[in-house]
Protein backbone atom coordinates (compact mmCIF):
# COMPACT_ATOMS: atom_id res chain seq x y z
CA UNK A 1 0.00 0.00 0.00
CA UNK A 2 2.66 2.51 1.04
CA UNK A 3 4.92 1.90 -1.94
CA UNK A 4 2.33 1.42 -4.69
CA UNK A 5 -0.72 3.48 -3.71
CA UNK A 6 0.68 6.21 -1.50
CA UNK A 7 4.03 6.44 -3.26
CA UNK A 8 6.02 7.72 -0.29
CA UNK A 9 8.20 4.63 0.22
CA UNK A 10 8.86 3.63 -3.39
CA UNK A 11 12.49 2.66 -2.70
CA UNK A 12 11.78 0.78 0.54
CA UNK A 13 12.77 -2.89 0.51
CA UNK A 14 11.83 -4.36 3.89
CA UNK A 15 11.72 -8.13 4.30
CA UNK A 16 8.99 -9.87 6.32
CA UNK A 17 11.03 -9.77 9.54
CA UNK A 18 11.48 -6.00 9.20
CA UNK A 19 7.77 -5.51 8.49
CA UNK A 20 6.81 -7.60 11.52
CA UNK A 21 9.25 -5.54 13.61
CA UNK A 22 7.41 -2.44 12.30
CA UNK A 23 10.54 -0.86 10.85
CA UNK A 24 8.49 1.02 8.27
CA UNK A 25 7.56 4.69 8.51
CA UNK A 26 4.23 5.34 10.21
CA UNK A 27 1.86 3.32 12.36
CA UNK A 28 -1.15 1.02 11.94
CA UNK A 29 -3.35 1.27 15.04
CA UNK A 30 -6.18 -1.24 14.85
CA UNK A 31 -9.67 -1.36 16.37
CA UNK A 32 -9.64 -3.46 19.51
CA UNK A 33 -6.06 -2.61 20.44
CA UNK A 34 -4.79 -0.02 22.97
CA UNK A 35 -4.90 3.01 20.64
CA UNK A 36 -8.41 2.17 19.35
CA UNK A 37 -10.11 0.02 21.98
CA UNK A 38 -13.59 0.05 20.42
CA UNK A 39 -14.01 -3.08 18.26
CA UNK A 40 -17.31 -1.66 16.96
CA UNK A 41 -15.33 0.70 14.72
CA UNK A 42 -14.53 -2.31 12.52
CA UNK A 43 -18.14 -2.20 11.27
CA UNK A 44 -17.91 1.13 9.41
CA UNK A 45 -14.32 0.37 8.38
CA UNK A 46 -15.34 -2.93 6.80
CA UNK A 47 -18.28 -1.28 5.02
CA UNK A 48 -16.04 1.47 3.65
CA UNK A 49 -13.45 -1.05 2.43
CA UNK A 50 -16.09 -3.48 1.14
CA UNK A 51 -14.29 -6.25 3.03
CA UNK A 52 -17.02 -8.78 2.21
CA UNK A 53 -15.93 -8.61 -1.43
CA UNK A 54 -12.55 -9.97 -0.25
CA UNK A 55 -14.37 -12.72 1.72
CA UNK A 56 -13.57 -11.11 5.08
CA UNK A 57 -16.42 -11.09 7.57
CA UNK A 58 -17.00 -9.84 11.10
CA UNK A 59 -18.49 -12.05 13.78
CA UNK A 60 -21.11 -10.83 16.26
CA UNK A 61 -18.24 -9.87 18.60
CA UNK A 62 -16.36 -8.12 15.76
CA UNK A 63 -13.68 -10.78 15.38
CA UNK A 64 -12.47 -11.05 11.79
CA UNK A 65 -12.95 -14.19 9.75
CA UNK A 66 -10.79 -15.72 8.45
CA UNK A 67 -8.73 -15.37 11.61
CA UNK A 68 -5.63 -14.46 9.59
CA UNK A 69 -7.28 -11.16 8.55
CA UNK A 70 -5.89 -7.85 9.78
CA UNK A 71 -7.26 -4.33 9.75
CA UNK A 72 -6.15 -0.93 10.92
CA UNK A 73 -5.87 2.76 10.30
CA UNK A 74 -2.68 3.52 8.39
CA UNK A 75 -0.97 6.74 9.41
CA UNK A 76 2.15 7.51 7.39
CA UNK A 77 3.45 10.65 9.04
CA UNK A 78 7.13 10.14 9.98
CA UNK A 79 6.55 11.43 13.52
CA UNK A 80 3.51 9.24 14.20
CA UNK A 81 3.85 7.01 17.27
CA UNK A 82 1.78 4.27 18.83
CA UNK A 83 -0.14 5.24 21.93
CA UNK A 84 -2.59 3.69 24.35
CA UNK A 85 -5.91 5.01 25.54
CA UNK A 86 -5.89 5.39 29.32
CA UNK A 87 -8.75 4.69 31.69
CA UNK A 88 -12.05 6.18 30.54
CA UNK A 89 -14.32 8.06 32.94
CA UNK A 90 -18.10 7.88 33.10
CA UNK A 91 -18.42 11.37 31.55
CA UNK A 92 -16.33 10.27 28.58
CA UNK A 93 -18.41 7.11 28.12
CA UNK A 94 -21.64 9.11 28.23
CA UNK A 95 -20.31 11.61 25.68
CA UNK A 96 -19.04 8.84 23.39
CA UNK A 97 -22.35 6.97 23.64
CA UNK A 98 -24.24 10.16 22.75
CA UNK A 99 -22.04 10.81 19.69
CA UNK A 100 -22.25 7.17 18.54
CA UNK A 101 -26.00 7.12 19.25
CA UNK A 102 -25.60 3.98 21.38
CA UNK A 103 -26.85 3.11 24.86
CA UNK A 104 -24.30 3.81 27.60
CA UNK A 105 -24.51 0.16 28.72
CA UNK A 106 -23.47 -1.04 25.26
CA UNK A 107 -20.48 1.31 25.15
CA UNK A 108 -19.52 0.16 28.64
CA UNK A 109 -19.66 -3.46 27.50
CA UNK A 110 -17.32 -2.87 24.53
CA UNK A 111 -14.91 -0.68 26.49
CA UNK A 112 -15.04 -2.58 29.81
CA UNK A 113 -11.25 -3.12 30.16
CA UNK A 114 -10.66 0.62 29.77
CA UNK A 115 -13.25 1.92 32.23
CA UNK A 116 -12.03 3.90 35.25
CA UNK A 117 -15.15 2.86 37.14
CA UNK A 118 -17.29 -0.20 37.68
CA UNK A 119 -20.60 0.17 35.79
CA UNK A 120 -23.63 0.23 38.07
CA UNK A 121 -21.54 1.00 41.18
CA UNK A 122 -20.92 4.73 40.92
Amino acid sequence: MRRELWGYAKEETLDNAALIAEQYRGIRPAPGYPACPDHVEKGPLFELLRAAEADIQLTESYAMMPASSVSGFYISHPQSQYFAVGKIGRDQVEDYARRKELPVAEVERWLAPYLAYEPGKE
